[in-house]
Formats: structure tokens, C-alpha cells, sequence
């Protein structure tokens, strides 16, 4: 059961068919944002959320994924009635609050246009304005370019192409690695729409037909490639995605973690599973081949982990064997378990 700290001001109206692209005027906007014990990053974009106008910003839908380092409270003093808090009685995870989110979002106000982030992530001041400002006409999602607080572009939030679209495309990747499908430098500077297959959940615009094309997020994902595997959905369904770089945002990544080391042992798990059920989806055949390549490659990544090293390579194995198998229904508490971890 899901509680809102406010009841929703229009009934569901989700059209019975697909809609037409949404025209150039971008309508109603309204944010989508999942935090768990995050509090001090929730507050700035909250705050940054909520100095937007509400011909930009029509509401704020946050969901708490059972945080107790005070969130509640803080939301509950929030006076502004664009705020719906949706509190969930466990942690779901980032996958599991944007299913949620989202699906509250469209029940309560069908808007627009969903605008999604971290809590840690929040637009520059000008980016709605930009966003509303931009010819929109045929997009189904738009991505936004994402700095980090230092201004240097979030590597962890670049867009992508589909490696998989083409031999073209497939034969650049394997001779350039990330940098064969991920957008560059000159992509962000050049100030030009880029036509793009996949991008994170962090300053994604999702429009309304968007979210009907590519369906809610896969909640059973729990954290990481949930982003990417929805806009993959999404492009492959014939919807059309386009990177804006004059719609900034910020990332404060820093406070997850930069590093390998830097992140809690137990998302070793999700991080393997996941990418191995995100290289199905997308590589068909290529799979396996792929798979003699890139695992030998992930586990060399347990020397980020010193002292925890058994620990990484448990929670990678099961990561590893699971992701081949497709197996999504680990609880996260067992996961916790395996890492030794309470959090």
C-alpha cells in the first residue's frame, strides 16, 4: 500500500490509444523524484524544484522509499500544494520508487510531460525555462545534459546509441569501448539536438506517449540500468528520444559514490545482474559472445574492494549467475544478508 501525504486533484485519464507526438508548446510539466535516506541532497532540489513557476513545473511527485533520517518530517513541512509525497513501507530501490512515481504521477495529473531525477540531482535554474522554450514536435523523451557539481560533464549520465542498431555502430563500440556509443564532449558543446537511443534517469523528460510506448520501469531491478533499459524499450518501440544540451542539470554523484570502492558491497550484486539482463535485452544473439568478454573483464574489478574482497566475489558470482538466468526475484534483504550489510 502506497500513502500520499496529499490525495490526487484529477482522476486517472490515460488515453485508450497511443497519442500524436506532443506539439512545440510543452504543456504540463510535472517531476518525478525517488530518495532514500538522502536527506541533505533532497532538501537543494526541493528547493531548486520548487522556486520553478507553475507554468513549468505543474507538481512534485517525491517518493520515500522508507527513509528514517527525517525526510518524512521535512516533507510534511513543505507548505507548497504542488508537493505529493508517496511514502512506501519498504525500500524498493530507485527502479521500484520510479515505477511507483510514475504510475502516481499519471493517475493523479496525466500530464505532459514526467520530468525524472535522483535526489541528488536537480536542474540548473534556467533548464525549464529552456526545456518549455525548445521545439519538441516528434520527441517522445528528451535528455537533458548533466554536469557535475565541479561543471565537468557526468560520465555516469551521458546518452547513448543503441551499439546494437547497426554493424556500423556495433563494430565502432568494439573498437572504441564506451566511447563508441556514449555522447562526447563536442556533443555538449555544440548546442545541436542529437537524436539518441538511450538515456538515465537523471534530467529525462518522458512525455506522455513516451511513457505509454516504454511502459513503467521494471521495479524488480531495484538499482541501476532501469533507466537504460526503459529508453532502450522506448527507442526500440518506435519512440523517438533527443539530447538537448542547452537543458542543463546537476548531479551531485559525489554523494553515492564516484568509485567502484566508494559504493556498499551489496550493490555488486545489481550492478553485474542487471547489466548482464540489460546485455540480453539489447544484444540478441551477440549475447554470449559478449558475455566470454565482459565477465572477465567485471571481475577484475574486485581489487576496488580491499578487505571485502570474498564479499565482492560471493555477491558477484550470484550477480553473474543470476543476470544469465534472467532471475530478478532475489529479495533486497537477502541481498543485505549475502553482503553482511544492514543498509
Amino acid at each position: 500500500m502506497h500513502a500520499s501525504a496529499r490525495i490526487c486533484r484529477y482522476g486517472p485519464q490515460m488515453p485508450a490509444t497511443l497519442p500524436v507526438a506532443p506539439p512545440p508548446n510543452a504543456g504540463r510539466v510535472v517531476a518525478v523524484i525517488t530518495t532514500h535516506n538522502r536527506l541533505a541532497q533532497l532538501r537543494r532540489t526541493m528547493g531548486r524544484l520548487l522556486a520553478e513557476p507553475e507554468q513549468y513545473l505543474a507538481a512534485v511527485v517525491v517518493v520515500d522509499n522508507a527513509s528514517d533520517d527525517g525526510t518524512a518530517a521535512f516533507l510534511a513541512s513543505i507548505p507548497d500544494p504542488r508537493l505529493h509525497v508517496l511514502r512506501l513501507p519498504r525500500n524498493s530501490g530507485g527502479a521500484g520508487g520510479f515505477a511507483a512515481g510514475l504510475e502516481h504521477a499519471r493517475a493523479c495529473f496525466d500530464p505532459d510531460w514526467y520530468l525524472i531525477m535522483d535526489d541528488d540531482a536537480r536542474p540548473m535554474p534556467d533548464a525549464l525555462a529552456r526545456f518549455h522554450a525548445s521545439d519538441l514536435r516528434g520527441w517522445d523523451a528528451v535528455a537533458g545534459a548533466v554536469y557535475d557539481p565541479s561543471g565537468r560533464i557526468c560520465d555516469i549520465n551521458r546518452p547513448t546509441h543503441d551499439p546494437f542498431a547497426s554493424l556500423a555502430k556495433f563494430l565502432r563500440t568494439a573498437r572504441k569501448g564506451r566511447e563508441g556509443f556514449h555522447l562526447g564532449p563536442d556533443h555538449y558543446a555544440g548546442g545541436v539536438p542529437v537524436a539518441i537511443d538511450g538515456a538515465s534517469f537523471v534530467g529525462l523528460f518522458l512525455s506522455r506517449r513516451g511513457l505509454a510506448l516504454g511502459g513503467l520501469p521494471d521495479a524488480r531491478l531495484f538499482v541501476y540500468g532501469d533507466d537504460a533499459l526503459q529508453t532502450l524499450r522506448l527507442s526500440r518501440a518506435g519512440g523517438r528520444i533527443v539530447f538537448l544540451p542547452q537543458v542543463r542539470f546537476e548531479h551531485d554523484q559525489a554523494a553515492a559514490g564516484a568509485g567502484q570502492g566508494d559504493r556498499p558491497v551489496w550493490k555488486v550484486y545489481y550492478q553485474h545482474r542487471n547489466a548482464l539482463i540489460l546485455y540480453h535485452h539489447a544484444a540478441g544473439w551477440l549475447f554470449w559472445p559478449i558475455c566470454l568478454v565482459v565477465i572477465p573483464v567485471w571481475a577484475l574489478r574486485m581489487r576496488a574492494y580491499p578487505g571485502q574482497r570474498r564479499r565482492f566475489l560471493a555477491l558477484f558470482l550470484r550477480g553473474v549467475w543470476h543476470g544469465l538466468r534472467g532471475r530478478t526475484g532475489t529479495a533486497h534483504e537477502t541481498v543485505l544478508k549475502w553482503a553482511g550489510s544492514l543498509t
